[in-house]
Formats: structure tokens, C-alpha cells, sequence
């Protein structure tokens, strides 16, 4: 389709303007027969129910008014039943107006073809009144009755006579002619009103309710026949019927607002109610921090003064007592806590004692460990440099108190970490990564339970280790293409062929054309 830019374009030229008009036009035919095709269909599949419509006029009076509704619609499918009755010819009609005067001879097919035959023969691109022309030709139409006027419609109603020359007195108060007489000489115009001749001898038309003479029956109502009574009183009966149903109709919407109202207002004060007790939870909440807060301060206190009576005491020692007394007093303490620490010492080394009297055959390295342990503990109560290097050697560590402190700590985890791996190593169906969460957590001491485990162990471990590796695409891998949005993410290849970082691949869906493998990069691929 042309569009004109006015910018760069001053004076159009004629022979691109009409291409433009008529692409323009040709489009809009196209567009209006896809239209067709899916309002055939909607109404076919009868889709519209879905949206609970009871029928498709309905769905095209409430949904496609705004195209001119079920009227248009009935044109439209109209001429797509010309144009699928005609066939090859159909081609020539090119929108709804030209196939619209082919219409009547839908149902006589050869007629209709032989219409359109004559149209395109006379004319190669044919327009309406070509159609029209020869669909005349084809099936000449009679010539159209004048239809009845109005007035001939309504039944004669047969008025009564009136007597020539007869008096009549005008009766409404609201006539401007009230009170004064005059005589009819013609007959009424019609049933509700009469031509007065008046004494200054002007004519008026008054109604017969302002007439009075009892010599003229005048009619006060009209009188109708006895079909045209029952068709009124049959349209006041669906007039009637119409009303309940509507007022019916309000009722439920009126009942269906207030239920959504009730509905809308009770969900509000349901959140209100939450929001409310949320505040309330959060209150409590603080309120117990607060507590929590003052009983903790109430115990610093009474602490405290339990301190200040210390001091007290204390200071009260000190001034009873000369200092002299006290050095000995704190010289004793620390000899005693001194003891204290070599008598723990020492009984750390009773089971050193007991297996130094039977050797031991299966836990050598927890013997080492244990005395490791020992010696350091001797080290640091007596402050002994040779016993601290001994079990610097044994516990595998820097010899300093500190490290050989930290690796006692380490090595007391020893018996836990091997009892957790072999519970681990010992399940049906263990995994590399069960293995490893495990021992993640003594990774420190990873050495120390490897040497307690056995070979068997240590085997399942390696091939726990190899089997979580990646493996690597190779000839005869079963792959598909890495990329999700990629064709064949979901397609099934073998690699029938390796070169290094490219492979050439036998897809399974391709095996009826003749490249049978294609070449991939082993980037592009995954394992299946």
C-alpha cells in the first residue's frame, strides 16, 4: 500500500495516486472475505455459545453492530455462497455490492454462472450494474406492483351518516367558539372530527367531544376490525411480558449488586480485622522484648549488688589483715591451681599407661594421638619445652602451645568424622555429592580419617569421585542441540564422527533425507 508523504511530495503523480487507491481497495475486498471465512467459522462451531450467547444473531447484533451487525453479516455470507456457487468465476466478483444483484439466482446454479459469464465477456473487470445488467438478461424481473398506499392499508370504518343541514352547539369551555351554534353541511374529513359552518358563515374544523347534537350520534372512539383488536391486544400481551421480564432482569441485578456490596464490604473488614490483629501480634511482640529487656536488668542488678557486697567484704579483709598475709594467701591459690592442672594431666595419661602394658595391633595411630595429646598437656602445665617438641612431632603440628592446642581440638573430632563418612559410604546407592556434603565438614582432618579408613573405603571413594565428572561427548554419545530455543533441542543425535572440537552428527529425524549427519561444535551440544 502507497502512503504519501506530504513533506517530500508536493504534487502527486496521477498513475501512482490511482495504483495506490485501488491497492488500497483491493486490500480492503481481501481483508472482508478473511472476515467471512471466520464468521462461517464462529457460527459453524457455533463458538459464540462460549461466550453465552443464546444464537449467532444475537452474537452478531451485540459484538459486529459496530460493522453494520447480523444485517451485514447476512450480506456478506451471501455473497461468499455466490461466489463458492459460481466456482472458477468467482474470481471476477471482487466484493460484497458486486455479487449483491447475483443473489436471487443462487439457487439456479447454471443461471447464475451463465450471469456472470455474460458480465465478464462483456466487461473483463466487471462492476456492480455489469452483474446486475446480466442477471436481468439471464432471469429478466418482473416489473414491481406499486405497493398500497397508507391510506389503503387502514380499513374503512364505516361512520354514521349525518343528516343534512344538522345544528350543533359548540360544549368545551377551552373552544374559542363556545356556546355558539353552526350547522354541518359536509361530511367529516374523518372519524373524530367534524366541518362547522358558523352563523358569520366561516368554516372550522372542531372535534366531535366539543360537539353537541342530539340528533348526531358522533362516534367518541375509533372502532376497529376484530383482527386488528386481537393483533393489539396480542402486542400488549408481549409488551406486558417484556416489563416482567425486565423487571425481573433489574431485580437480579439489583439482588446480584448488593450480594457483590455485602461481598466487597465484609472481605474489607476481614483485612481490617487482620491488619488489627497483626498491630496487636507486633505489640505483644514488643512488649515481651520490653519484659525480657527489664527482667534482665533486674538481674544485672541484684548481680551488681551481690558485687558491691564483695568488695565490700573484701575491702574490709584487707584493712583486717596485713598484706604480707595476703601475698601468701595468693601464692598458696596459685600452687594449688598449678596442681590442680598436673594431677588433670596426669590422669589424661592413664590409658597411655594401660596400653603401654598390652601393645595394641589395630589402633596404633590412636595411640600416637592420644599421647600426642598427653604430652601436650604436660607441656603446658610444667612448662616443658622437650615434652611441648615431642608432641609437636607426634600431632603433626607447629610447637607452640596454641597449635598444638588447636590441633588436639581437631584430631577429638577424628572418631565422629570416620563413624559419619563410613554411615555415609555404607548406604545402597551412595552418591558423590551425599559423600561430600559429609565431609565437607571435617575437611580440616581430611588426612587423618583417610588413614583410618580402609582400602575398600578409599576405592569407593575414588569412584564416587569419578563418576560425579562431567562426561565428555565422544563417538557414539547420544546428544541434543544445547540451545533451548534451538530446532533441535528436542531432536536425538548420535556422533558418528570426532574432530577434536567439532563433531559430525547423525540426527534421527533426518533419515529420510540424504545429508543424513550434520556438523556441530561440541559447545552447541548436550549429553542425553
Amino acid at each position: 500500500m502507497l502512503t504519501l508523504d506530504r513533506e517530500t511530495t508536493s504534487a502527486p503523480n496521477y498513475s501512482i495516486l490511482n495504483s495506490g487507491i485501488k491497492e488500497t481497495f483491493t486490500a480492503l475486498d481481501r481483508f472482508e472475505w478473511q472476515a467471512v471465512n471466520e464468521v462461517l467459522q464462529m457460527r459453524d462451531q457455533k463458538l459464540y455459545l462460549e461466550a453465552g450467547y443464546a444464537d449467532f444473531k444475537e452474537y452478531c447484533q451485540r459484538e459486529l453492530s459496530a460493522w453494520g451487525g447480523y444485517r451485514r453479516i447476512n450480506q456478506l455470507l451471501g455473497a461468499k455462497k455466490v461466489i463458492d456457487t459460481v466456482g472458477e468465476l468467482g474470481q471476477h466478483i471482487k466484493n460484497e455490492r458486486q455479487a449483491r444483484p447475483l443473489l436471487r439466482l443462487v439457487n439456479e446454479p447454471d443461471k447464475l454462472k451463465e450471469a456472470v459469464a455474460i458480465a465478464v465477456q462483456e466487461n473483463p473487470s466487471p462492476s456492480e450494474s455489469d452483474f446486475a445488467a446480466a442477471a436481468q438478461k439471464v432471469v429478466p424481473r418482473l416489473p414491481r406492483t406499486k405497493a398500497p398506499s397508507q391510506e389503503s392499508l387502514v380499513p374503512e370504518i364505516q361512520e354514521p351518516v349525518v343528516p343534512e343541514s344538522a345544528t350543533v352547539t359548540v360544549t368545551s369551555p377551552t373552544h374559542h367558539r363556545y356556546r355558539e351554534l353552526g350547522t354541518i353541511e359536509a361530511d367529516p374529513p374523518n372519524y373524530w372530527q367534524q366541518i362547522v359552518t358558523f352563523a358569520d358563515g366561516s368554516k372550522e374544523l372542531v372535534n366531535n367531544n366539543d360537539l353537541d347534537a342530539k340528533s348526531v350520534p358522533f362516534p367518541r372512539e375509533r372502532k376497529l376490525p376484530s383482527e386488528y383488536a386481537e393483533a393489539i391486544a396480542q402486542l400488549k400481551q408481549q409488551h406486558q411480558q417484556e416489563l416482567e421480564r425486565l423487571e425481573q432482569d433489574l431485580r437480579i441485578g439489583l439482588l446480584s449488586e448488593a450480594t457483590a456490596k455485602a461481598e466487597e464490604q465484609v472481605q474489607e473488614q476481614l483485612t481490617s480485622l487482620q491488619q488489627l490483629f497483626q498491630q496487636h501480634k507486633e505489640q505483644n511482640i514488643q512488649l515481651q522484648q520490653r519484659l525480657d529487656e527489664m527482667e534482665a536488668l533486674r538481674q544485672l542488678e541484684y548481680e551488681n549488688q551481690q558485687l558491691k557486697q564483695r568488695i565490700q567484704e573484701l575491702e574490709n579483709a584487707v584493712q583486717e589483715h596485713p598484706a604480707q598475709q595476703w601475698g601468701n594467701t595468693l601464692t598458696k591459690q596459685a600452687a594449688k591451681s598449678l596442681n590442680k592442672e598436673v594431677k588433670r594431666s596426669l590422669e589424661n595419661t592413664i590409658d597411655l599407661r594401660l596400653l603401654a602394658k598390652e601393645s595394641p595391633k589395630e589402633n596404633a595411630q590412636e595411640c600416637l594421638r592420644l599421647m600426642g595429646i598427653a604430652l601436650g598437656n604436660l607441656a603446658s602445665a610444667m612448662n616443658n619445652t622437650q615434652a611441648l617438641q615431642a608432641a609437636a612431632v607426634l600431632l603433626g603440628s607447629e610447637p607452640t602451645p596454641q597449635a598444638i592446642a588447636y590441633r588436639a581440638e581437631q584430631l577429638q573430632l577424628l572418631p565422629q568424622a570416620v563413624s559419619d563418612i563410613r554411615a555415609v559410604l555404607s548406604k545402597p546407592g551412595c552418591t558423590w555429592m551425599e559423600y561430600f556434603k559429609v565431609a565437607k565438614e571435617y575437611e580440616v582432618i581430611e588426612q587423618d580419617y583417610l588413614a583410618q579408613l580402609t582400602p575398600q573405603e578409599i576405592e569407593l571413594i575414588a569412584t564416587l569421585e569419578k563418576d560425579a565428572q562431567p562426561k565428555s561427548i565422544s563417538v557414539g554419545s547420544i546428544v541434543a542441540h544445547a540451545d533451548i530455543y534451538c530446532a533441535l533441542y528436542t531432536a536425538r543425535g548420535e556422533v558418528v564422527q570426532d574432530l577434536g572440537d567439532e563433531v559430525w552428527v547423525a540426527w534421527d529425524h533426518w533419515q529420510d533425507r540424504t545429508d543424513k549427519t550434520f556438523r556441530h561444535s561440541k559447545d552447541e551440544l548436550r549429553l542425553l
